[in-house]
């Protein structure tokens, strides 16, 4: 069986192979691997009884997480690699994102080099839902500020409100932007919003928890995220209108209130962005997600 792109359909399958084993890192679900066909031509194939999924632009072609068996074995990791090295027109782009930290000995005793990547940060969902303690004394405080001066609606979302999200992103973006004038932090808003347009489409299809909040009748705020198993909830998206005081802290306390069957909460990775980085400690995680890249030595 040769490469085969990926559909909605496929999730079925790429369903058995994620829940072999439990993970931590967002990557290893679908839904985010799904919503990257904004920006990748994905394609996926089976070698060996185990799934491997590839990712490929402009720039070239990478496995976007390690192939996903009950047993790998070096034939495969030199599998991937060889069908890497035919699409790619220099074989040092060839590589595989996203190992685990369990896995880094078995990477290294076949030859291959790792480097670091940015890890998520692991929160209490308790902690968030409660906001207790100085720590969070200035997130309570917006929390509090918002209930108290403005009129608002908390809501499951529904595909009547799909085109309100779009708009308010792009508002969202807008005020991010005068901001921030980082260049790669600008790029990296425009493909999460291609991002979001795909979920959007398909939010129906995947397994996805979403909220909004209404402010004055009018969309202010919205949030998607998954569960990555029976203990993480993963954040996956939270937009809201920045001009409102409290409404990001209220909106992100009630979601995390609402998952009382998960322990922890996953807010991801802050893309190597100093700014955002400051954002993702600030709801103080007691843990990172360690997220590695498996290269060839000499590449």
């Amino acid at each position: 069986m040769g490469l085969k792109s990926l559909t909605i359909q496929d999730q079925k399958i790429f369903l058995q192979f994620l829940g072999l084993f439990e993970h931590e890192l967002s990557v290893y679900t679908f839904e985010n691997i799904y919503i990257w066909k904004a920006l990748f031509d994905i394609q996926w194939i089976i070698l060996e009884d185990c799934l491997c999924v590839f990712f490929k632009d402009k720039m070239g072609c990478f496995l976007y997480l390690p192939p996903l068996g009950k047993r790998i074995k070096p034939s495969v990791i030199e599998g991937v690699f060889t069908i890497m090295d035919g699409l790619n027109p220099n074989k040092e782009i060839s590589r595989i994102e996203n190992v685990e930290e369990k896995d880094l000995s078995f990477y290294r005793d076949l030859g291959y080099k790792l480097g670091d990547k940015p890890g998520e940060y692991l929160c209490s969902r308790q902690d968030l839902a409660q906001l207790k303690g100085d720590k969070f004394k200035s997130k309570r405080a917006g929390c509090n500020y918002f209930r108290k001066h403005y009129d608002y609606e908390y809501l499951e979302f529904s595909l009547k409100y799909r085109d309100d999200c779009l708009r308010l992103y792009n508002l969202w973006m807008r005020q991010r932007q005068d901001k921030t004038q980082e260049h790669l932090y600008q790029g990296m808003l425009k493909d999460s919003l291609s991002c979001l347009k795909i979920l959007l489409d398909n939010c129906s299809d995947l397994n996805l928890i979403g909220r909004i909040v209404r402010v004055d009748k009018e969309v202010a705020a919205f949030s998607f995220g998954f569960k990555l198993n029976h203990e993480i909830f993963c954040i996956l998206y939270e937009i809201t209108d920045l001009s409102i005081k409290g409404l990001a802290q209220f909106l992100f306390c009630e979601f995390c209130s609402e998952l009382k069957e998960y322990s922890y909460i996953n807010i991801m990775d802050d893309s190597g962005l100093t700014n955002l980085k400051k954002v993702k400690l600030s709801y103080r995680p007691f843990r990172l997600i360690p997220a590695y890249i498996a290269k060839r030595k000499n590449a």
